[in-house]
């Protein structure tokens, strides 16, 4: 996936990094190489959490996992 970030200065000195499409996501670094590094990282983690709450939400199932030689195929009652 490809995302679209700003850079900015803070007024710190620091260079702060925001990926606008997702919210929240904004991180930092001493230098426009350590804040792209570390945005990227940052947008991994902000993924891999929404991820989580998606599963999270999911209704549970009851029963057995059926597997099949790729893995879970379904469930059975």
């Amino acid at each position: 996936m490809i995302f679209h970030i700003t850079l900015g200065q803070a007024e710190d000195g620091w260079i702060v990094a925001e990926c606008p499409a997702l919210p929240g996501c904004v991180s930092q670094g001493r230098d426009e190489e350590e804040a792209l590094e570390n945005i990227k990282e940052a947008i991994t983690a902000w993924l891999w959490a929404e991820d989580q709450k998606a599963i999270s939400a999911l209704p549970q199932k009851t029963g057995t996992a059926a597997h099949c030689s790729g893995g879970v195929a379904g469930w059975v009652d």
